[in-house]
């Protein structure tokens, strides 16, 4: 492929590009080798730590973006590492998820893991850079956010408090309500 094959990619979009994988690199390294677990293991304990209150196993796997069946085997190995137990849901027909005492142990050594990775890469910027970089990877975020009923959250593996705790709130969760009030709740 030429060069020319690639005009609508410009500088900023391919190393854009190298920034994202290379933070997800090293996020998924950091947050595997704290849940003990690679695959989807972080990504579920974050959430429910963050924010799944007792989730169904079906919203867990709408998070998480995996099938029916990957999900109850991901449950199964992070019940075997003792860290959710399984109990009767909302209905007879659902399974409601918890983390254990140690599956929260492990979720807040996730969360402290990616959170290392992330004020690593952002210490090289000033307090000036980091918020024009904050207004625009928000901007970026919305640009991005998907419908309602999307699979793999955006938000999986944040810490939602301190988007809640920060002016402004989460860009995503602000658009999303913006976009979608008109249709309920989501």
């Amino acid at each position: 492929m030429s060069s020319a094959d690639h005009a609508s990619l410009d500088r900023p979009a391919n190393v854009f590009g190298a920034l994202a994988l290379v933070v997800a690199d090293q996020i998924a390294d950091a947050t595997t080798a704290a849940a003990g677990r690679a695959d989807s293991a972080p990504a579920a304990l974050a959430a429910l730590l963050h924010f799944l209150d007792r989730p169904s196993v079906d919203v867990l796997r709408q998070v998480l973006g995996l099938s029916s069946s990957g999900t109850v085997r991901l449950l199964d190995r992070l019940a075997e590492s003792g860290y959710v137990e399984r109990m009767p849901g909302a209905d007879r027909r659902s399974t409601a998820v918890e983390l254990t005492e140690a599956g929260r142990a492990a979720a807040e050594e996730v969360c402290r893991a990616r959170a290392r990775v992330l004020d690593g890469a952002m210490a090289v910027l000033t307090p000036a850079e980091r918020a024009t970089f904050d207004r625009l990877i928000g901007k970026l975020l919305v640009g991005m956010m998907r419908e309602p009923g999307a699979v793999r959250w955006i938000c999986r593996l944040c810490d939602t408090g301190i988007c809640r705790g920060s002016p402004g709130g989460c860009p995503v969760g602000n658009a999303a309500r913006e976009r979608y009030a008109a249709a309920g709740p989501q």
